[in-house]
């Protein structure tokens, strides 16, 4: 509930319904995903989430506020987690297919993440805001006891991609990075209420190509939040 830049961002109506619920849903439709945890903190301003998870079906962890890393260690520990995928709240445009094509390529293959975004700008493919990474408990463990600086323990995984060399970015077969799903400022809001207001009708029902082809038949969508840049 503390975003700097959109306070209260992921309980925002959307259609009817807190944006964090729309999340909830579509992750929902992934196959490859056992279990929905959402990991939020011991804040009393996040209790609302807690109310709202509790309502959704899905289990709740609370943790540290700025330490993230520990939060989400501690989650999956409490929950058995075996693979951990992390996907952050205010996503409402998350792919389940997506999910399940990158969740699916980590249970084949040998690397100690497999992601779809990643820190480095120039390995993206796909629209931010379809974002997860797949890690195993081992590495978000390893990652936990050794990580020690401010940035790698507010954001998770950046000691994984410092360690390993064994990373996989998952691509899209088109470049399609210049669009911004994402929720993270008012203009952000405006162009995921106008994509819902064509696209959902009570079911999400709608991914990827989709929204995309809403984009070719609308392009003047990509310019309410094209302007806005990512925080570092």
């Amino acid at each position: 509930m503390g975003s700097s830049r959109l306070h209260g961002k992921v309980m925002k109506d959307l259609f009817g319904k807190p944006v964090l619920s729309h999340d909830i849903e579509r992750i929902k439709q992934a196959s490859a995903i056992d279990e929905i945890v959402v990991a939020t903190t011991l804040s009393d301003e996040d209790d609302i989430i807690v109310r709202q998870a509790f309502k959704d079906g899905v289990k709740i962890y609370r943790g540290s506020e700025n330490n993230v890393l520990s939060r989400y260690y501690q989650a999956g520990m409490e929950f058995s987690a075996d693979v951990v995928v992390r996907i952050t709240s205010d996503c409402p445009l998350i792919d389940p297919n997506i999910a399940d094509e990158v969740i699916n390529f980590y249970l084949n293959n040998d690397y100690d993440l497999v992601t779809n975004a990643g820190l480095y700008v120039e390995n993206r493919t796909y629209p931010r805001g379809l974002d997860l990474e797949v890690f195993s408990i081992k590495s978000l463990k390893e990652a936990y006891e050794n990580a020690k600086k401010d940035y790698q323990l507010e954001h998770v995984t950046p000691y994984i991609y410092e360690n390993s060399d064994k990373i996989f970015y998952y691509k899209n077969s088109k470049d399609e990075s210049k669009h911004r799903w994402t929720l993270d400022t008012e203009e952000d809001f405006e162009l995921i209420k106008a994509i819902y207001g064509d696209l959902y009708k009570g079911v999400h029902n709608f991914y990827l190509d989709d929204i995309l082809n809403l984009f070719n038949k609308k392009p003047e969508l990509f310019y309410i939040n094209s302007h806005i840049e990512q925080k570092k």
